[in-house]
């Protein structure tokens, strides 16, 4: 197809904005959605800049009914939905297990897991029903490696890859391929929240076998290829974007 519909959540900043602009520069038709509607906004005029159509549609990936709009109002405007990117979450409070409660529990889980169950649940009901569509999750290396002081976020995007299988298997017949990109450590907002300071963020960066960071245009290369028909025998898999950090 040579302009798929994409629908990203999660798109405001970091690795959801440049994979925006990396589907935005394919030709792709291209829904961003958050809950900021002037960023939003702003982005869809700096993709239709790029030669795409693009709208912003606001939604709270942890409220069924604006997931079911989102995704409603991205069919009902372009006539289908061929490729999902969800990609909004959140690293919650750093610390210790002993430390959490459910209330950090919660702030993390409701977006992280119920946002991704949300958004398959609509995304899937939609591809299912046109027999085709692809759907790219966002995990982390802390998908499938523990990390102390993570214990929230690590289980959330452990449940993220769970998840992300479970779906595969039922899309299969209906050729709904879902799989998930794992990034490692990525310049963004996010990573220096997690690490809280510079000492803290280069010695992350320090476990990285490449020795840097990545750039979220790195992830996002990555998620185009796996939404891709260059991808269409993949699903059900994990592909890391981590320098090398998950080898050892």
């Amino acid at each position: 197809m040579s302009k798929p519909v994409v629908l990203i959540t999660g798109a405001l900043t970091g690795i959801g904005r440049a994979t925006a602009i990396a589907f935005a520069q394919e030709g792709a038709q291209v829904v961003v959605s958050g809950r900021r509607e002037e960023v939003g906004q702003a982005l869809a005029t700096e993709l239709r800049a790029l030669g795409a159509e693009a709208e912003f549609i606001r939604t709270d990936v942890r409220v069924d009914d604006e997931v079911r709009d989102l995704v409603d109002r991205t069919v009902a405007r372009f006539g289908r939905l061929d490729v999902a990117v969800n990609n909004a979450g959140t690293e919650g409070t750093p610390g210790p297990v002993a430390e959490q409660t459910g209330d950090s529990y919660g702030s993390v889980f409701d977006t992280n897991v119920l946002g991704t169950v949300l958004s398959m649940k609509h995304e899937m009901r939609v591809m299912q029903r046109q027999g085709s569509g692809s759907i790219v999750n966002l995990s982390s290396t802390m998908g499938h490696k523990g990390a102390p002081g993570a214990s929230i976020y690590t289980a959330s995007k452990h449940a993220v890859e769970g998840l992300t299988k479970a779906a595969a298997l039922e899309g299969a017949g209906s050729n709904v391929r879902v799989n998930a990109v794992a990034p490692g450590p990525v310049e963004t907002a996010m990573l220096n929240r997690f690490t809280g300071t510079s000492e803290r963020k280069a010695g992350l960066i320090g476990g990285v076998p490449m020795k840097r960071a990545g750039r979220p245009e790195e992830v996002a290369q990555a998620v185009v290829f796996m939404a891709s028909e260059k991808a269409s025998f993949i699903t059900g898999q994990i592909l890391s974007v981590d320098g090398g950090k998950s080898a050892g």
